[in-house]
């Protein structure tokens, strides 16, 4: 690893673990030595990060030179916390990851009477319920979105029948019932709905539809909004 990149996860880590943090929790977790953490703290610190503590007490990141100043009110802090805390419990593991980290960055950014609000935020997010299991395939649906490039899967539809297409991803959507992928059928030639945990495989295929992406989800919105809501999950993709 590059000292770039160790400095760098040496900032994330002092943003999320839980305060103060220990050199030789640093340490495991970059997989270096105290020794190295303290080096890297020092210039953090000699580059402007205020970096409170010493070694045998642990350490607490009070302002990070990284990340720009940022000012939110009180009602937007419990706005944000509620929100990223939604996506960490509804999301995969790389999303509720991403959530945390996000909301970690936030609270680095703000001024210290700021920070005390994010960590005591009055707003919770709770579900009697356990989200479904993540189907395994999110990261490369997520970036066939964004490349905007068409995905191979193989797809066992509500009746078990298990069907090769090739589609093109448009969105990601979370509903009450779960997640489902709004995509353009290739097989069917048609708009349709994928639920991620029927997806047996799913393989890039390099295939761009740019710039046809935002056209063919407002035309997707626009026939959600004709069709009207399913009236039942189990049945909303084929």
């Amino acid at each position: 690893m590059s000292r770039p990149d160790r400095l760098f996860r040496l900032l994330h880590a002092l943003r999320t673990l839980p305060r103060p943090v220990t050199a030789e929790r640093l340490a495991e977790v970059l997989e270096v030595s105290p020794r190295t953490i303290y080096r890297d703290i020092a210039t953090l610190r000699a580059a402007g990060a205020r970096i409170e503590g010493e070694a045998g007490v642990g350490f607490d990141m009070v302002e990070d030179p990284a990340l720009p100043p940022l000012t939110f009110d009180r009602m937007e802090i419990e706005a944000l916390v509620l929100g990223l805390s939604e996506a960490r419990w509804k999301g995969d593991p790389a999303l509720s990851e991403a959530a945390a980290g996000a909301l970690a960055k936030i609270a680095a950014a703000l001024p210290e009477r700021r920070q005390g609000e994010v960590l005591h935020a009055i707003g919770q997010v709770y579900r009697f319920r356990r989200p479904q299991p993540a189907s395994p395939f999110m990261a490369t649906i997520r970036q066939a979105c964004w490349s905007e490039t068409a995905l191979d899967i193989d797809y066992r539809d509500g009746g078990g029948s298990l069907t090769a297409r090739r589609i093109l991803p448009l969105s990601v959507v979370y509903l009450d019932e779960g997640v489902v992928v709004l995509a353009w059928c290739c097989l069917r030639r048609e708009f349709r709905r994928f639920r991620p945990e029927r997806i047996v495989s799913a393989r890039a295929t390099g295939e761009s539809f740019r710039p046809r992406r935002v056209a063919l989800l407002r035309d997707y919105v626009a026939f959600l909004r004709g069709a009207g809501p399913d009236p039942a999950y189990s049945n909303s993709s084929s």
